[in-house]
């Protein structure tokens, strides 16, 4: 179907989580926060979370900041492994540590997985179809959602949302125009965060 306006795809991974993932630490309820405030000024025309209560404090903290914007729980948007890779899909030299760390995901898993992550790309993905204005939405999700989209973006294998990582309330923004590529406009941008709340769920190698 061909596009008729760009949809804006807002990104964000919840709030630091305590140990338990009950809900947020004090650090994630402050980084909720900022980002609610970094999102003011965006025309906002849905907003979505998960249902894990990491994700859906993370989503009302964030919607406390903004106006006439109502967070609605999506399981789509949920934390789930979106691809199990077999070995041939991956580089010889990364594929047994890929392997190890999906080992423990079973069948149900996988398979339910690649059921969400095939309809959060209908739901989330590509320019407007059904309109002529353009879109702002808002999905506030999980580490693996989130790379799932932006390999998607790429059109990168499907193996690659593995080593992409996102820190806790860190925003990435995907734009959808009619007639062209997808592009990544920011990717995992902390700005809106003062440095000590930076780089919360990523390990510190990762730190830059």
């Amino acid at each position: 179907m061909t596009g008729t306006a760009t949809r804006y795809l807002y990104l964000a991974r919840h709030g630091e989580a305590s140990p338990d993932e009950s809900g947020l630490t004090d650090t994630g309820r402050r980084q909720a926060t900022l980002l609610g405030r970094r999102l003011r000024d965006v025309p906002l025309t849905s907003f979505h979370h998960g249902p894990l209560p990491r994700a859906a404090q993370t989503a009302h903290l964030i919607a406390d900041e903004l106006e006439n914007v109502t967070p609605r729980v999506s399981e789509i948007a949920g934390d789930y492994v979106p691809h199990v890779p077999q070995r041939s899909e991956l580089p010889d030299d990364s594929a047994d540590f890929y392997l190890r760390f999906l080992a423990d995901t079973d069948e149900e898993e996988r398979v339910r997985g690649a059921e969400l992550a095939r309809r959060a790309l209908r739901r989330f993905t590509g320019p407007v179809t059904d309109g002529t204005e353009d879109r702002h939405e808002l999905v506030v999700t999980h580490n693996f959602l989130v790379a799932w989209l932006v390999r998607d973006a790429m059109h990168a294998p499907k193996w690659r949302w593995l080593g992409l990582n996102h820190g806790n309330a860190a925003l990435t923004v995907i734009r959808y125009p009619p007639g062209r590529a997808a592009s990544v406009v920011v990717s995992n941008d902390m700005r809106h965060l003062p440095a000590e709340l930076r780089w919360t769920g990523l390990p510190a190698e990762a730190h830059v």
